[in-house]
């Protein structure tokens, strides 16, 4: 299957990243968020990165950021994805906003779309069973800067069809990413050791951030197994707003306004 256009459901961090990427692979996006406020944000950031991104890669394709731009389109409209050949949804780690949505684009995607869905430790399964295409639905834990990491982790359902993984590769391919395919287990690899390094660092700390405090939850809840549990230190800077470079306070000063 030829993907041509693909719907992105959160401009955040990782959407903005996403939609970038497919856009400088020529892909058509279409980026959707609940806020225009989120959205212009989005696509000044984008603008932005266009602009730096030859900084960082030497050998990059030069292309005029407004015509990678004119490949994304922007809404608020979820409505707006009828018509994409593959969707990859980046809301944050909360079940009760991801639970929300499958149910609402598996009515409005064409019934080819594949969903991937951009996670560091939900089951895919359990995502799957929100649709009544679960062998169309796999997990695809981008790495960020997406733009610039060629490596994405993903993630076999229960259900997911042999064609689904290969129309995945294609898809990875074409924004110039490999990818590695692992099982559905709660964190899959790369989350069950890096989250495990950086709860323990901070324990550290602790002794002389939201999204890292949902995926521990996360994996502290499914395998019911001490060493996830959330370092206190942690769940306090959550609870106080220190977000890290998400708001540009954390464990240092990221000068971010």
């Amino acid at each position: 299957m030829e993907i041509k256009k693909v719907g992105v459901v959160g401009a955040g961090v990782m959407g903005i990243g996403v939609g970038q990427s497919l856009a400088q692979g020529g892909m058509e996006a279409v980026l959707v968020d609940v806020s225009q406020e989120v959205l212009d944000r989005a696509r000044a950031e984008i603008r932005k990165n266009l602009r730096f991104q030859g900084m960082f890669q030497k050998d990059a394709k030069k292309e005029d950021p407004a015509a990678v731009l004119g490949r994304i389109h922007f809404t608020t409209l979820l409505e707006e994805l009828g018509d994409v050949d593959f969707v990859v949804e980046n809301v944050p780690e909360k079940w009760e906003i991801k639970s929300r949505i499958y149910p609402r684009i598996d009515a409005i995607c064409p019934e080819r779309a594949v969903f991937a869905v951009n996670t560091s430790c939900y089951s895919i399964t359990r995502v799957g069973a929100l649709t009544q295409r679960p062998d169309r639905v796999i997990g695809m834990h981008f790495m960020n800067p997406v733009p610039l990491k060629p490596m994405v982790e993903a993630i076999r359902g229960h259900h997911t069809s042999e064609a689904t993984i290969e129309t995945a590769r294609q898809f990875l391919r074409q924004m110039g990413k490999d990818c590695i395919l692992v099982n559905d287990m709660p964190g899959f690899v790369s989350n069950r050791v890096l989250m495990l390094t950086i709860n323990e660092a901070v324990y550290v700390l602790q002794d002389g951030l939201d999204t890292i405090l949902y995926s521990i939850e996360v994996l502290y809840e499914s395998y019911n197994d001490s060493k996830y549990r959330p370092c206190p230190l942690l769940k306090k800077m959550v609870d106080a707003g220190l977000h890290g470079r998400k708001n540009g306070k954390g464990f240092y000063d990221y000068g971010i306004s």
